[in-house]
Formats: structure tokens, sequence, C-alpha cells
């Protein structure tokens, strides 16, 4: 038997309930934050109560609209799981996903947004491919059967073409490239050096994790989108810099 294998043994067990529990594992929870003010308590505290060996590193990108004041009056230092970093001004998702890796100490690592659109409950369903000792990487897709709210049909339009032009570059099958919900061995994420700032981020990391040759899982996870009335933030423009990315890091590392 491996030792990856036992590893993951190790590393692998059930509670009462079904769930799996971690044993002898840190995960590395970014949330990059920006203008998130009606939200931010409220997904900390659905990430605070998922019963897993964590660490929430949070950064605040610049933030306008008070969120920045909440983090420090209400939650910094207030919390000992959860570690607060500011940048000066906005730089963008991909720029704060660096910086939260940067400072992540765990041995796994998972992106969360800061609004309420993906499950923090779902954690363990993300990590299963990498704790039995299968995956280095894991997407989650909201196209592979979960619940999901009924939004934008062009968004979800662009969203299957964006994936397709990246599955035809890199030559994977992934079904939900844009996703937020990523998990990362730790050694791997940080082996990367991510040079996106904005929502590029997610066509960037994925040519250059599929250039490393990692091995790869989907899972399907639940979506509760919101509209742009709800704060949405990624828009049209986002899509045309999605496909320069695309194309410029299939030939570019």
């Amino acid at each position: 038997m491996s030792d990856v294998t036992n590893l993951a043994e190790n590393r692998l067990s059930m509670s009462k309930d079904g769930q799996l529990e971690s044993t002898g594992y840190t995960l590395s929870i970014l949330i990059p934050v920006y203008n998130e003010k009606e939200t931010i308590k409220t997904i900390l505290d659905r990430v605070r109560a998922v019963a897993i060996n964590k660490e929430i590193v949070v950064v605040d990108d610049g933030s306008t609209d008070g969120t920045r004041e909440l983090l420090k009056q209400e939650i910094e230092g207030h919390y000992p799981d959860v570690r607060i970093y500011y940048h000066e001004r906005n730089c963008g998702k991909g720029a704060a996903v660096r910086t939260a890796i940067e400072k992540a100490t765990g041995e796994y690592v998972i992106i969360q947004d800061a609004d309420l659109e993906y499950d923090p409950n779902e954690y363990h369903t993300l990590l299963k491919p990498m704790l039995d000792g299968r995956a280095d990487v894991v997407y989650g897709s909201r196209f592979l059967g979960g619940p999901h709210r009924v939004l934008f049909f062009w968004h979800y339009m662009a969203n299957r073409f964006l994936t397709t032009l990246s599955n035809l570059l890199t030559n994977l099958n992934l079904t939900d490239m844009e996703v937020c919900y990523k998990v990362f061995r730790a050694e791997v994420i940080k082996s990367i050096q991510i040079r996106s700032d904005r929502f590029d981020f997610e066509p960037e990391i994925t040519a250059k994790v599929a250039k490393k040759r990692c091995r790869i899982y989907e899972v399907p996870i639940s979506y509760s989108g919101r509209d742009y009335d709800e704060g949405k933030k990624i828009g049209w423009r986002d899509g045309l810099v999605a496909i320069w990315t695309i194309l410029k890091y299939r030939f570019k590392d």
C-alpha cells in the first residue's frame, strides 16, 4: 500500500451522522472580500460552524461600503480561527486570493466567496477525493446535479463557452471551470505563480494545474446564485478577459 493511501486512511474517519471528520490536517479557507457588508458575518458564521480543523484567512480587497470597518470592529481579534488582512485599494479577486495563499498554513486550501452563493457544508464532499488519495485538485461543479437557483440564461451560456474553450486548450473535461469552489493541496497551489488580479484567476489557475498534470476531480455542489441587485459583480467585460487569459496561458507560463 502506498504512502499516499496510508496517509489518506489516517486522515479519514466517519462521524455518527455519516460526515467525514478531519483527523490530522488543517483546511485553509481563503475568503476574498470586496464590498460584502451585508453577507460577511453570515458567511463567516457558516464557515466556522463546519466541523473540520480549519483556519480562515480573510482578505479585504479595499472595500468602501463599510465591510472593512465591520471586520475591524466586530470580527478581528474576536475569533481565534479567523485572520484578516487588508489591501489599501481594490486590486481584484485574483490579487486577494494571491495574498491569502501566501498567508495560508494548512495542508489543503479552498476558496470561499464572501457572498452566500456557496454552501460551506459541502467542504467534506469537496475534500473526499483528496483525503482518500485520488486527487491533487478538486473542482466543484454547479452543473453535475446539485440544486441551484434558476437565474440568467446568458450567464449560463457564457460559462459553458468559457469552460469549453478552456477544455479545448488544456485537454481537460471540466464542466464548470469558472466555479468558486476549488480545493488544492497546499504544495500545489503554493508552487504556482498566479499573475491574474481579477476574475481571470479562474482560467489561469485551471491552465496551470493542467500543465502540471495534477490529478483533478469534479464533484457536484449546490449553488444559490444572486443577481446584480443583490450584489453580483462579474460582468461581460470579465468574460472577454477570461477568453484572452485562456488563450494566453495555453502558451505562456
